[in-house]
């Protein structure tokens, strides 16, 4: 079920800059007026994880936001002696469980046109409480998709 809401312009350059260029670590996009999913935040490479949550999960309880970070953990193949450096892109959509159904509801239909813009991220994850969100959540389910 589409919402009808547009993905700006924006999204797909500073997407790109952060997938081509490793230009930003993440980004943080709202819907706007219920009609343009923009970008509202942008966090340079020496942010870390928490400062992305404190972005997404920033404008209060009853408010839903997506964002895209650029996780990096180190990982260790199977019979191999060193560990090596992965990079994933994650798409999330927060959406807490105290947010209004009307703004839930939004959120979740318009999410497919944003899945469809950000070409290359490697996980979508859908987070409604700080627990679903949190690092070693997120770590969890993007080694799930690495190679053993």
């Amino acid at each position: 079920m589409a919402s009808g809401v547009k993905v700006d312009e924006v999204v797909k350059l500073k997407y790109d800059d952060i997938k081509k260029k490793k230009s930003y670590r993440y980004l943080v996009f709202y819907i706007k007026d219920e009609k343009m999913i923009t970008v509202e935040k942008v966090g340079t490479r020496d942010c870390n994880y928490n400062d992305f949550l404190n972005d997404l999960t920033g404008s209060g309880p009853d408010d839903c936001r997506y964002g895209v970070y650029d996780f990096e953990y180190t990982h260790q193949c199977q019979g191999t002696s060193e560990a090596s450096k992965k990079e994933k892109l994650f798409l999330m959509s927060w959406c807490p469980d105290s947010a209004r159904i009307k703004k839930k509801m939004l959120y979740s239909s318009s999410f497919d046109a944003l899945k469809k813009c950000l070409v290359g991220v490697q996980k979508y994850i859908q987070a409604t409480d700080e627990s679903e969100a949190s690092a070693e959540s997120v770590e969890e389910q993007l080694r799930k998709t690495d190679r053993v």
